[in-house]
């Protein structure tokens, strides 16, 4: 078990009246993550704790079940889609009441289209800045930049996915750990899935070497939150901290900038730094210069980046070197993170004064040039 608590950003908010978040992480279902929820909250309980359970998803598991017994929730929001009477997180009813904490699960939740919010972690952030301290929980596979590694390690394309800004915003990060031979145990016994579905899933998502995969990333994603903890909160009071600044520098190129936004939001997370995504649109790329579906998947790369917690910055210039150089020195970038050229790109790149005006550029700032493949 690994734990992460208050970072600078969340004192601030703590000053400004806003909740504390506490997130339980895991490598798949069934480790325990609601449990463990659901005995805390059973604790606080006895302790005089002001709380409420808005959202819990049993799973139909009978321990599980059994600890919601005794403990104040408030009724889900009934919501009629397409003929059919589903049930939602009622935030309105969480801040009617404004109880001092609520539990809430399923943070990776994608709510019924027409409700306030599209995903339940912001109705997480809604609460939080009502001054409403939160314990949710979430799988690995659901934390937006490692969405890739999960892809090749189980090949499925998780869809429902929490940016990393909601682990850097919270006050503890716990992992809820448990051995691959543990958790296949608890599947053949039913403890996870219906009896019809074991043998599938045995197959597929829990073959050991897969949960491994999965385990190792949960263990190196709260470590490296401990570790950024020591290295921020302890070494930064001992000796001169040089505040880090990251820039993604993108194209249209839908799949090359994705992965460029991705690997920079993790640079920035570990570093616990301000991090800015450029596109530098020359007169190439006018609007009604490229195709529709380009202008859409560009779109869709700023609400990434913005969900991941960086800031879009869009310029207008002839050369895409003069827009990194003038971001460079307007917001005292520490690394520039670049995609990889193909090798012609290079040759022309490698001949072109402006690439060594750059160049320049990024050594009297004392600047970074990370590539990424």
């Amino acid at each position: 078990m690994g734990q992460i608590e208050t970072n600078t950003e969340l004192l601030q908010n703590n000053l400004a009246g806003k909740g504390r978040l506490k997130i339980y992480i895991g490598m798949s279902a069934g480790v325990g993550k609601t449990y463990r929820m659901l005995q805390e909250a059973h604790n606080l309980l006895r302790n005089g704790v002001n709380l409420k359970v808005g959202f819990i998803e049993t799973h139909n598991r009978k321990e599980t079940h059994e600890l919601v017994e005794g403990l104040p929730v408030i009724p889900r929001r009934k919501v009629f889609y397409k003929g059919k009477q589903l049930e939602e997180l009622d935030v309105q009813a969480i801040l009617l009441l404004h109880p001092n904490l609520v539990i809430i699960d399923e943070l990776a939740h994608t709510n019924i289209p027409g409700s306030k919010n599209e995903k339940r972690w912001q109705d997480v952030l809604e609460i939080l800045d009502a001054g409403i301290d939160v314990i949710s929980a979430v799988n690995i596979q659901h934390i937006e930049s490692i969405n890739e590694d999960v892809k090749a390690i189980t090949g499925v394309d998780v869809k429902e996915r929490v940016p990393d800004k909601l682990l850097q915003i919270a006050n503890e990060v716990i992992n809820i750990d448990l051995s691959a031979d543990d958790l296949i145990n608890r599947l053949k016994e039913g403890k996870i899935y219906d009896s019809g579905k074991v043998h599938q899933a045995l197959q597929n998502f829990f073959r050991p070497e897969k949960i491994l995969q999965l385990r190792e990333l949960a263990l190196k994603e709260v470590a490296g939150q401990v570790e950024r903890k020591v290295d921020y909160e302890i070494t930064a009071k001992e000796k001169a901290w040089r505040h880090e600044r990251f820039v993604a520098c993108i194209s249209s190129n839908h799949e090359t900038a994705q992965a460029i936004i991705r690997k920079t939001a993790r640079l920035a997370s570990y570093y616990n730094s301000k991090w800015y995504v450029l596109y530098v649109q020359t007169p190439r790329e006018a609007p009604d210069k490229i195709p529709l579906a380009k202008q859409r998947h560009l779109i869709n790369n700023f609400k990434n980046a913005t969900e991941l917690g960086g800031e879009v910055i869009q310029k207008k210039a002839d050369n895409i070197v003069l827009g990194i150089i003038a971001l460079i020195e307007e917001k005292d970038v520490t690394t520039v993170c670049i995609g990889k050229p193909h090798l012609k790109l290079w040759q022309i790149i490698l001949r072109t004064g402006l690439f060594n005006q750059l160049l320049k550029t990024l050594s009297k700032n004392e600047v970074d040039l990370v590539i990424l493949s």
